[in-house]
């Protein structure tokens, strides 16, 4: 556990098993439902695979970290790109990480790159969201029905310690009218780092409009979109994200 303003927060370091000199630290950023445990074996295939450290945590309110138990904030995700992730990579002493980011974690990256005016080696952004589309507001509302009806509970908190908290603190600011204006398009001309944007073709939450604009603001984008993927890509199409990701950073290690 790391512990920062009072809070713990869980974590891991996961070393590659032949990691190469100067290697970039990976910070991985989990979606919104999402925990340091729910990217599974996904981390240590990365490391493996990419021979770069990669650190991944829980956010504050899920898997073993501790809970919010106030309501989410519009900026909710603003917050913490500008706010805690910071202060978390000085506390782990990273510096000039790569952040690989997916949904909620992927707009969190993207802010950081854009805002924070910290140094980025890279941002992978893997079916992020740079504003709300009636696709998400529907798929969000079905996951509250889900949650209600079904064993979704139940599986959430095999991950969560306060699954209650973790689901409704998500779901509820999503589905806020007010969360309907939200978008973090203006951080996107402000990111100076390569961005590697990874889209399903049969993302349930957002359409390949998410990551155009991305390639549309940011000149170094490389964009890949995959068939017969979903919302999660590192689940669904495994092998790819880790090809177009390993070749992504091996590039950006030989040009920055």
């Amino acid at each position: 556990m790391l512990h920062i303003a009072g809070h713990r927060i869980e974590f891991s370091r996961i070393r590659a098993r032949q990691p190469r000199h100067d290697a970039p630290t990976i910070v991985l950023l989990h979606e919104g439902l999402g925990s340091a445990s729910m990217w599974r074996d996904f981390p240590q295939r990365l490391a493996n695979a990419c021979a770069c450290e990669v650190v991944v945590y829980s956010r504050l309110g899920y898997g073993r970290s501790d809970p919010i138990f106030a309501a989410r904030a519009v900026r909710y995700m603003h917050d913490e790109a500008l706010v805690t992730l910071p202060v978390l990579l000085d506390a782990l002493e990273i510096e000039r990480p790569i952040l690989f980011g997916h949904s909620d974690g992927g707009s969190i990256a993207l802010i950081f790159a854009g805002g924070a005016n910290r140094p980025v080696r890279a941002v992978i952004a893997m079916a992020p969201h740079v504003m709300v589309e009636p696709i998400s507001v529907a798929s969000i509302a079905q996951a509250k029905r889900a949650y209600q009806s079904t064993d979704l509970r139940q599986r959430l908190a095999r991950y969560h310690d306060h699954v209650e908290t973790a689901f409704w603190g998500w779901n509820d600011i999503w589905l806020h009218p007010e969360f309907l204006q939200w978008n973090i398009e203006e951080y996107l001309p402000n990111i100076g780092c390569p961005v590697l944007a990874i889209q399903g073709e049969d993302d349930e939450y957002g359409t390949m409009e998410q990551v155009e604009r991305i390639a549309r603001r940011v000149p170094e984008t490389e964009l890949v979109k995959l068939a017969n993927c979903r919302h999660s890509p590192h689940r669904d199409q495994p092998e790819a994200v880790l090809a177009a990701s390993c070749r992504f950073i091996e590039r950006v290690c030989a040009e920055h």
